[in-house]
Order: C-alpha cells, then sequence, then structure tokens
C-alpha cells in the first residue's frame, strides 16, 4: 500500500461533532476539528426540568461543513484529492420526524422553530410513559418482540419517543412521514437523497434501539404497534426490511455536498452507527472485552462470537444484535445514563454564584468577571479531583447512587433519580464529589456484574471518550472497584478514529473493520491497575450502594 489513501470519520457527539482525516495506512491522524452546536449551547429547545433535549438539524449541518473543510484547509488540498470515503457516527437513539423527501420537518416551512420537528436527543425521557406502555404491551404477545433489548425497552429509543411526540403535537403528527435516526440520516443527507422509503437503514440502530431483528423478519408487525397506539399506524411497514452493517456503502457524495465540502463525488460514504459502536472500534475492542465510551453518559460495548451465544438472551441490557459493531459477531450494549453528566451537574450546582452573582460585584468589571468566572469553572473539576484523591477510602463515608437521569444498565428505568446520603455538617464539596464519583463506578461495575451473571465474562476493561483521557482519578477508581485492570486508548477521537476505521473498510482498503483495526489503531498509552488493599472496602461500599438503590426504587414504585 503505497500510494496515498486518506479517510474522513465523523463522529457526533451530545455537545459538539469533531471531524478527522486519517491516513488509511497506519491511522495517522493529520487533521482534525471541532465544531460546538451553537443552539445547543443557548439551551434552545430544552427543558432540562421536562426531561425534554432537543437538537436543530441545522447544528448538525453546519458543524458537518464546517469541520471537514476546516480539516481539508489544514491538511492541505493533495490530501484531498486522495481522500476515498467518510463514514459517521452520532448519539442514539436520536431521531427525528421527516416528510416523504426525508427532510427533518424542522428544516421544512412553520417547523422550523418547534421542538417536536428537531431531533429528539438520546439523554431525552419525555417518552418515558410511552416507554411503560411498550413494555406492558410486549407482554400480552406470544412472541417476546423485547427479547434482543435485555427485555425492557427504554424511554431513551426510537418507537416510544416516536409515539410521545406523535400524541405531543398534531401539526407534526400530520406533517410526518417517517421517523429516522441521525446516524442514517447524515449518510442520506451527504449522498442526496430525495425518498425516505430508500434510506439505508443501519443495523445498528435498528437492532438495539427500534426492534429489528432477523427472527422477526424486519420489525414487529404493524399489528403490534397499532394495538398499542392507532397512531403508530403504518410505521413499521414503511420501514424497509433490509438492515445494513456499517461496512457497507449508502453510496457516494452528491454533487451539491461535494461541493460544500470539497471533495469528489467519487468519495464513498459509508452507512450510519451510533457512537459508542464505531468507538468500541477505534477503541481496538477485543472479544469479552468491554468497552467503556466515557463521556456524557457511558456506552459499554461487548463483542462475542455468534457461536457463543447462540441461544443465549441477556437480560437488562441494550441489545446483542448481530454485526452491530464488528459484522459478523455480535455486539452487545450497556451503559449509564449520566457519567460525565454527574461531574457536570456537580459542577454547574457549585458554580452557580458565579454565573448569577459574580457580575453583580461593584469589585472587578463585567469583562474580568466573565473571565474569572470561566477561569474557576475550569478548575473546579480538577481540584475536586486532586483533593478527593488525597482522602483514605472510608466505609462510613457519603455514599450516593448515581441515577441522575435515570437507569440505562442494569434494566433500563428512566423514572430512577440520584440520591446522596449520608450528609453531615463535615460533608465538604471534595467529599461530596468522591461519593458522586464512587458512585458512577458502582453503576459500572453492576453492569460487569451483570453481564457475568448471565454467562457472558467480562475479561478486560477498555476505556475511550473524554472521561477516560482527561480524568486519572475517575479511572484509577474505576480499576479499584472494578479490580481489574483498564487500559485508556491513545486517539484522542476514538469514535471518529473508529469511523474512518469503517470508511477505510467501505472503500475497499481493506476488507474487513478487523484488519482494518489492526492496520489503523495506535494502541493504549496507559493502563491503571487495581489497587488491591482497597477491595474489601469497596465490596462493602458496593454492596451499600445496591442496599440504597434497591431503597430508592422500592420507593419510587
Amino acid at each position: 500500500m503505497s500510494k496515498d489513501l486518506f479517510v474522513i470519520g465523523v463522529d457526533y457527539g451530545t455537545d459538539s461533532v469533531r471531524s478527522v482525516i486519517v491516513d488509511a495506512r497506519n491511522g495517522k491522524e493529520l487533521a482534525s476539528s471541532v465544531f460546538n452546536y451553537p443552539r445547543w449551547q443557548q439551551g434552545a429547545y430544552c427543558d432540562a426540568p421536562q426531561n425534554q433535549f432537543r437538537q436543530h438539524p441545522l447544528d448538525y449541518m453546519e458543524g458537518l461543513e464546517q469541520t471537514i473543510r476546516n480539516c481539508i484547509n489544514h491538511a492541505g488540498p493533495t490530501v484531498a484529492s486522495s481522500i476515498k470515503a467518510i463514514s459517521v457516527d452520532t448519539t442514539g437513539s436520536t431521531p427525528v420526524a421527516v416528510n416523504q423527501a426525508g427532510v427533518p420537518l424542522a428544516l421544512t416551512q412553520g417547523f422550523e422553530n418547534n421542538p417536536n420537528a428537531m431531533f429528539v436527543l438520546w439523554k431525552d425521557h419525555t417518552g418515558v410513559k410511552e416507554a411503560g406502555e411498550i413494555n406492558d404491551h410486549a407482554a400480552k404477545f406470544d412472541i417476546n418482540y423485547l427479547q434482543y433489548v435485555g427485555g425492557i425497552y427504554s424511554s431513551e429509543w426510537f418507537w416510544a419517543k416516536l409515539l410521545h411526540v406523535l400524541r405531543a403535537d398534531e401539526q407534526v403528527r400530520k406533517a410526518c412521514h417517517s421517523w429516522v435516526e441521525h446516524c442514517d440520516w447524515i449518510p442520506f443527507l451527504l449522498t442526496g437523497g430525495t425518498d425516505a422509503s430508500q434510506m439505508k437503514r443501519g443495523r445498528c440502530s435498528a437492532g438495539h434501539k427500534a426492534l429489528w431483528s432477523v427472527d422477526f423478519g424486519g420489525y414487529p408487525p404493524d399489528a403490534f404497534f397499532t394495538s398499542l397506539d392507532p397512531l403508530l399506524k403504518g410505521y413499521a411497514d414503511s420501514l424497509p426490511k433490509a438492515t445494513y452493517t456499517a461496512d457497507q456503502s449508502a453510496g457516494t457524495l452528491s454533487a451539491e455536498w461535494a461541493q460544500r465540502l470539497g471533495l469528489s463525488v467519487d468519495v464513498v460514504v459509508g452507512v450510519g452507527a451510533f457512537d459508542a459502536h464505531m468507538g468500541a472500534v477505534g477503541g481496538q475492542i477485543e472479544p469479552y472485552h468491554l468497552s467503556k465510551v466515557m463521556g456524557t453518559s457511558t456506552c459499554d460495548m461487548l463483542v462475542a462470537p455468534k457461536a457463543d451465544l447462540e441461544g443465549k438472551l441477556i437480560k437488562g441490557i441494550c441489545g446483542q444484535v448481530d454485526g452491530s459493531v464488528i459484522p459478523g459477531m455480535i455486539g452487545l450494549e450497556a451503559g449509564q445514563s449520566a457519567f460525565g453528566d454527574t461531574y457536570a451537574w456537580f459542577r454547574n450546582l457549585l458554580s452557580w454564584p458565579l454565573g448569577e452573582l459574580l457580575s453583580q460585584s461593584s469589585l472587578i468589571d463585567k469583562k474580568t468577571a466573565a473571565a474569572l468566572k470561566d477561569e474557576l469553572i475550569a478548575k473546579i473539576i480538577p481540584e475536586l479531583s486532586r483533593q478527593a484523591a488525597l482522602m483514605p477510602v472510608d466505609e462510613n463515608a457519603e455514599l450516593a447512587v448515581d441515577w441522575l437521569n435515570g437507569r440505562r444498565t442494569p434494566d433500563a428505568n428512566q423514572l430512577l433519580k440520584g440520591v446522596i446520603s449520608g450528609l453531615s455538617l463535615g460533608s465538604d464539596a471534595p467529599r461530596v464529589f468522591r461519593a458522586l464519583a464512587e458512585a458512577t463506578c458502582f453503576g459500572a461495575k453492576s453492569i460487569v456484574d451483570r453481564f457475568n451473571s448471565e454467562g457472558v465474562p467480562v475479561k478486560g476493561l477498555i476505556g475511550i471518550g473524554g472521561v477516560a483521557k482527561k480524568s486519572p482519578y475517575i479511572m484509577q477508581m474505576m480499576a479499584d472497584v472494578m479490580q481489574m485492570p483498564i487500559r485508556i486508548h491513545q486517539f484522542e477521537h476514538t469514535c471518529a478514529l473508529g469511523a474512518a476505521m469503517f470508511a477505510a473498510t467501505v472503500a475497499g482498503i481493506y476488507p474487513n473493520v478487523e484488519e482494518a483495526m489492526a492496520a489503523m489503531g495506535g494502541g493504549f498509552d496507559k493502563e491503571y491497575f487495581p489497587d488491591q488493599r482497597k477491595a474489601s472496602l469497596y465490596q462493602l461500599r458496593l454492596r451499600r450502594y445496591a442496599e440504597l438503590g434497591k431503597y430508592i426504587e422500592q420507593e419510587n414504585k
């Protein structure tokens, strides 16, 4: 492989989109660019107390164009002419209502500022009632349509969100032709799609969030949905029965998007998938090693040979799907609904006076006040981590449960709430932060324990994402709580690298994604080993965490 071969990976996260240009021969990054969603940063179209989190498609489109343009400008025209493919990952389940042409309704007249016409972000839990109805309804059927999603349907997923939006908004209901995942829409957009019925739906999104399975011949039948609510009539039948793994092509760049990006119309566009799934590939996942994508939430991915899981259904996880991570293997997903979001919540709680009162100070001018606010907020989590790390593990210390955004795994329940117990007048900020950090690690341990108890042994841990790279304190605690080493992947934008690996496969540079991983993966730059001296104390506190969680769950009922 002597000639220049470059690919682009695009990773849509919760707060921003990042693109990377990667040398397909060795995985070396030539350029990267990050774009923070401007409307999202302003809090537009969101209502956090109501668990409503929506994102405008213009944030996605502007970010796509700007980041790729920035990368090309940095890498130069020679690189641009040698780019062979683009692949994209996104958050999920993050679906949107589209018209017959596959255009999100928020991009059409009359819906520009309607939150229900926008993408319903993964962390939006407005459909919690509808998810409960789906779970109750599924129990009435001889076929268990929830068997491949852990037996419990979540408000974070495709059908619950669709039903909620249809019930909540008559205008959207009348205009909605189909319901589309973000990871499926971006490739459709890039390839110039004009007919929603021709959109290629990814195996990843369909299998983990929309109840697609080969065993069902596609999705559950229309009768399943219409007997739940007649508003769902026709939606299942409108979805194509075929799905596509991320090593397959969605087409080539349209003339419009080739011009907008400064690329050739010969550039191949891969079928999309979720960020954690492509991130696991970018992080060089191995069979039975749990790949933990740690950002605002966590998504935990595990792959296993098909023969090993024959006839085995894993309870309480977010799906087991053939080909969702690595084509030819079973991909299993779990995760926590709040991880980095837990630390961000506490930081925001502590920094409230900075945002609300500092600008009113008569001692400093507004410009200095704003700069001081930004400086201090940026230092809160690192300083809390530093001071918390100095404290010994105390069996009687403050204890928290990490369900600030509900519980994703094990056993999804988005009605649950977080809690902090054992507070006293001696409970200062570092001590409470330590309790929250422990809670997120205990939540992670609960996922590992569920896999192990269901006969899927977790043999190793791989950490990727922002928290894994930036927080040694959390990672060391994770290793101590798990009593397992955790390797941290060296690549900064691991999800985007995974997308680039799939792009290289789609372009035919490699025959499969495993070979792309071997050639383009840069390995690990850090490994945290457990402190055996803390094992018994963490086991004790983990039991208390579980007991406190059971109490909260019982009170919630």
